[in-house]
């Protein structure tokens, strides 16, 4: 399969799952990656600093109109849905919270989907509420890849849990150290066919 955008969701617990996820993949990693974490609506960017010095791939926040570029990190700005648009750029809009949450993961995979669909990867970590469970069965419907973190190592299980509980038969279900090497292995077209008990 010929995937072109790996879309993410995270929350409580996000920057420990983060960091061992973007610290795996790769220099020349070429699919973008665009990350929506639940943070304050006042957060500040200063946590882009964190991630630009421990990720090989460039990292920024995403802005509006700007085009996805290959080989990228795009975090969603604060107190902002993003979306993605079927131009393959981004969009921003501050309409209500979704599940309490703006941005919002569901916003974002629905979005993906609707612009990639079967060529969209879709993945589910640490959090604390149901926020991206409706999102990723979009992304099953639609024949892309879903994933999720291991509930048991997250820091926080309940929005893993969630995504399990809503996705008929996850495509992968990690344990978070896998996660990086698995995407890394993916955009090496390498084969896919583990369980969620085998090595990988």
């Amino acid at each position: 399969m010929n995937y072109q955008l790996i879309v993410m969701g995270v929350s409580s617990g996000g920057s420990v799952a983060l960091t061992e996820i973007l610290s795996a993949l790769p220099r020349n990693f070429s699919l973008p990656l665009v990350i929506v974490q639940h943070l304050h609506h006042r957060q500040d960017l200063n946590f882009l600093k964190y991630f630009r010095k421990i990720c090989a791939m460039p990292v920024t926040v995403a802005n509006e109109k700007e085009a996805i570029v290959a080989g990228h990190i795009y975090f969603a700005p604060p107190n902002y849905h993003l979306l993605i648009e079927q131009t393959g750029t981004f969009s921003l809009s501050i309409d209500e919270p979704v599940h309490f949450s703006r941005p919002s993961i569901d916003v974002l995979f629905e979005s993906a989907v609707d612009a990639y669909g079967s060529r969209l990867i879709g993945v589910i970590l640490s959090g604390a509420n149901g926020d991206g469970a409706w999102g990723l069965e979009l992304v099953k419907q639609n024949h892309g890849l879903t994933m999720v973190q291991d509930p048991e190592s997250a820091v926080v299980d309940y929005m893993p849990r969630a995504a399990i509980a809503a996705v008929k038969n996850v495509d992968h279900i990690l344990p978070l150290p896998k996660i990086g090497p698995f995407l890394a292995r993916l955009d090496d077209g390498a084969s896919i066919n583990f369980s969620r008990d085998e090595n990988i």
